[in-house]
């Protein structure tokens, strides 16, 4: 018997999954296009928090899921043998003009108060990055020590690696057993919303690509709206456009390419790097920009967990957490944000 049954391979499908195991459930994951085969196989992995300000229950969660996800990912490595990719070696953002450096100064010290010293936000020179340093009209850069990367394909992989050496199961067809989670991203939504007579959330296509320069150690950028984030495999991944209307879902365009263009320009040291891969996908936006976690809108005795847009893989860690205790505790840590109310 299947303690747990959850529907969607994505991350927050297989994070919930480990979370639940940890805790000694026996649980099941279902997908006919098996593992991370939606929006968690692309390739950016920027993992990087809010500003330092104006506090609220979301950028509470997300600063604790960022903080736990060192700790997340080593045991995943550990007990499925596969490497996810991850690294905290924060990120680099330029600042624009006096009024952005007064801005940044100022979140320095609160940074030291509402990241408890767990991570810092600091103004450092250019000069003291080198050549990676991103262009920067005052000469001054943001370095945060929070950000991390992640390789999304490698981290569910490993996922499902550690998922499996633990005891579960991920399958492409079964029946409900036990409790179930919906994490089914942008077809769960489309679902949700026709039933519903309403949009409470919808696809939203992101464009990016792989280049081939080996900054395995450097942090990543953020710069001209652009990520750049180097990967452990010697390459470093760019991205993305965020796209309410489009025709096809899985294929790149001009778009990319000026993705790639504002990148060259805002990083020197990317101008002569060989693009070798382009990639597109649809990544679960809900209508309120917030995870939706909770009870499912169709089904009162069933779960849901969509929404990851952009911060899918950064919130995994939370997410997971926060999950399996209402699942399996009946005890609800969600925020009042992240609720489907938000979105319905």
């Amino acid at each position: 018997m299947t303690d747990v049954t959850i529907r969607g391979a994505g991350v927050f499908g297989l994070s919930i999954a480990w979370e639940c195991l940890t805790r000694g459930a026996r649980v099941r994951v279902v997908d006919p296009n098996g593992v991370c085969s939606g929006a968690s196989g692309g390739i950016v992995g920027a993992l990087a928090p809010h500003v330092p300000e104006n506090w609220n229950e979301k950028k509470a969660f997300q600063f604790d899921s960022l903080v736990r996800a060192e700790a997340f990912w080593a045991e995943i490595a550990e007990a499925g043998g596969k490497p996810p990719g991850f690294a905290r070696l924060g990120r680099l953002q330029p600042i624009a003009d006096q009024h952005a450096l007064d801005l940044a100064r100022s979140r320095e010290k609160t940074a030291r108060e509402l990241w408890q010293g767990k991570a810092q936000w600091k103004v450092v020179r250019d000069t003291d990055v080198g050549e990676w340093a991103p262009v920067s009209q005052t000469g001054w850069l943001i370095h945060d020590t929070l950000s991390a990367r992640m390789h999304p394909r490698q981290a569910g992989a490993a996922l499902a690696a550690a998922i499996v050496a633990r005891g579960g199961e991920i399958v492409g067809d079964a029946a409900d057993q036990g409790a179930v989670i919906w994490a089914a991203g942008v077809w769960d939504l489309d679902r949700i919303s026709a039933a519903l007579g309403h949009m409470v959330g919808n696809g939203v296509k992101g464009q990016g690509a792989v280049l081939a320069l080996d900054a395995r150690n450097l942090p990543q950028i953020y710069a001209n709206a652009v990520h750049v984030v180097p990967h452990e495999n010697g390459t470093v991944a760019i991205g993305s456009t965020s796209e309410r209307d489009f025709d096809a879902p899985n294929t790149t365009d001009a778009q990319l390419d000026d993705v790639i263009d504002r990148a060259r320009e805002a990083v020197p040291a990317l101008r002569d790097a060989e693009v070798i891969e382009r990639w597109a996908g649809v990544r679960p936006r809900a209508k309120s920009r917030a995870p939706m976690l909770g009870i499912h809108p169709l089904n009162r005795d069933h779960f849901i967990a969509n929404g990851g847009f952009k911060i899918g893989f950064g919130m995994a860690p939370g997410i997971a957490r926060a999950m399996a205790e209402l699942v399996l505790e009946g005890r609800d840590t969600i925020p009042e944000s992240f609720r489907p109310e938000a979105s319905l």
